[in-house]
């Protein structure tokens, strides 16, 4: 990301099946870097759960429910910058 955006080295893309799930992938993200004394500079949506962005500054993440990720393709939308895929659900 870095070579399209100031703000950002990564991003960070994954989904839940729905809020509920996405909120306990947020909040496991959220407790694992703080046992490695990494904070969070930002969450935003984790209420709602629909679309979750912790923000570690170099670092992004986006934690989807499946209808939000596809409404908002933050894949397409930055397109032009490498990814790379670890794992995908069923």
């Amino acid at each position: 990301m870095s070579d399209v955006v100031s703000y950002t080295d990564h991003f960070v893309i994954c989904s839940g099946r729905n809020p509920r799930q996405t909120q306990g992938i947020a909040a496991e993200i959220r407790e694992a870097l703080k046992r490695d004394r990494i904070i969070s500079r930002n969450i935003d949506g984790e209420r709602q759960g629909d679309w979750i962005l912790l923000d570690y500054l170099d670092v992004i993440v986006h934690v989807f429910t499946p209808d939000a990720r596809s409404f908002y393709r933050l894949e397409s939308l930055w397109g032009e910058v490498p990814s790379e895929s670890y794992a995908q659900g069923a």
